[in-house]
């Protein structure tokens, strides 16, 4: 669940929860227990991730921007968000604050691109926006002037995104559904809102704006395919539990999967440090999202790619996720399980095999497993009969993957970073 982009400290947590009952940090403005405007400003950037965007890793230097965005129309650059008043936004206004924040309007009256996500944060309310602004003050200035994004034509014209926002961007705050329950709104308000769950796991249009009808149905971005987070058994998280998704956002760990990439760095920047109501929230929301229900057939095991795959699934795999497939809880992910294995797009697998990858450490799971790399040991042939294998054992189903698939990953994740 990804977003490659996200912040993270947490105070007093216990007068947040009461928060969820109307699903905007100002619902506990009336409560004498509620955290104070920076507090709360605090605890709405942690579930915003403003830190992941706005900070350029291993730089010391939080919310000092240059951190370049990957698009598929090119690297914007994220901007100076500290109090510094020539390069971050110290001599701004609280009202130009809120209108880059909530409606995607930069200081100059010029529209914002979307990599800053305000048609998510247009859910929150003006006091929850200055909350934010209020805890940003706070953090040391830092003087670091912005890199200029440099988009190619037509995209480097930002009036354009008049046209974007017509298309793709409905101004205004999240409403609640008295039909459904407190916990249920809070979680909707999360990840449709300063979550941004979408911007990772909603697939895009050409333009770059959510296909609705396909909501959270999982994405390609930045050389991982974020998987579908509906309730879908055999493609999102149809066998998970509500505590199974709950672990999985506290911890970065659940008796299924582990987080790497960059949900690896959503969960240790941001969720992880958000309340055990609000995570719990999110993940009774996910599971009242009806996902694609399909009857796919598994490959017969004579297929030959069944076979191939069979062999250096017990060679090569076995001694971790175990024969049976389904690992080791918290350690191993259980490839039996997991929906990520089974994936429409099976880029993060590939991708997986090909580099190995390393889960998220965090508080209550300090224990980081790794997986090693097989890019060099198997052939692209033999890396797409293992995931075949995989994808259809142990009640699963799915496509076969072809050589020609792992052959793309490779190449494009050959200058990436692990």
């Amino acid at each position: 669940m990804r977003k490659t982009t996200n912040v993270r400290l947490l105070g007093a947590l216990v007068a947040f929860v009461a928060v969820g009952a109307s699903c905007s940090a100002q619902a506990g403005d009336s409560d004498p227990q509620a955290f104070t405007q920076i507090e709360r400003g605090r605890y709405l950037a942690v579930t915003s991730d403003c830190v992941s965007c706005h900070t350029v890793p291993d730089s010391n230097q939080p919310f000092a921007g240059g951190r370049a965005i990957e698009t598929p129309f090119g690297n914007i650059f994220a901007p100076n968000i500290t109090p510094d008043p020539e390069t971050g936004i110290g001599a701004w206004s609280d009202d130009e604050f809120d209108a880059a924040v909530r409606k995607g309007i930069g200081r100059t009256g010029s529209p914002l691109y979307p990599a800053m996500p305000y048609n998510a944060f247009t859910k929150m309310s003006r006091t929850d926006v200055q909350a934010i602004r209020a805890y940003l003050n706070t953090v040391t200035p830092v003087h670091n002037p912005r890199a200029a994004t440099a988009l190619p034509f037509p995209f480097n014209i930002r009036a354009a995104m008049r046209v974007w926002n017509a298309l793709y961007f409905k101004e205004g705050e999240y409403t609640p559904d008295p039909q459904k329950s407190s916990e249920w709104n809070r979680g909707a308000f999360l990840v449709d809102g300063p979550a941004h769950c979408g911007a990772c796991h909603t697939p895009k249009s050409l333009l770059g704006g959510d296909k609705l009808n396909q909501y959270l149905q999982g994405s390609y971005l930045q050389g991982w395919s974020a998987p579908d987070i509906t309730n879908s058994t055999r493609l999102g998280l149809g066998r998970w539990a509500v505590d199974d998704i709950a672990a999985f956002l506290k911890t970065g760990h659940n008796r299924v999967s582990a987080a790497t990439g960059p949900m690896a760095e959503a969960v240790k920047l941001s969720t992880s440090q958000m309340t055990d109501a609000d995570v719990r929230a999110i993940a009774t929301y996910l599971k009242s999202l009806p996902g694609v229900e399909d009857d796919v057939k598994p490959l017969p095991q004579d297929n030959p790619a069944m076979a191939a795959g069979a062999a250096i699934y017990r060679d090569q795999c076995s001694a971790c996720h175990a024969l049976d497939g389904r690992g080791v809880a918290k350690l191993f992910p259980s490839i039996a399980d997991s929906s990520m294995v089974r994936s429409a797009d099976p880029t993060t697998a590939i991708r997986i095999v090909l580099r190995g990858a390393r889960s998220v450490a965090t508080a209550s799971e300090p224990t980081a497993p790794g997986m090693p790399s097989y890019g060099r040991q198997l052939g692209d042939g033999q890396v797409a009969a293992v995931l075949t294998y995989m994808r259809n054992m142990w009640g699963g189903a799915a496509p076969a993957v072809a050589a020609k698939d792992v052959t793309r990953v490779r190449s494009e994740t050959a200058s990436r970073p692990d």
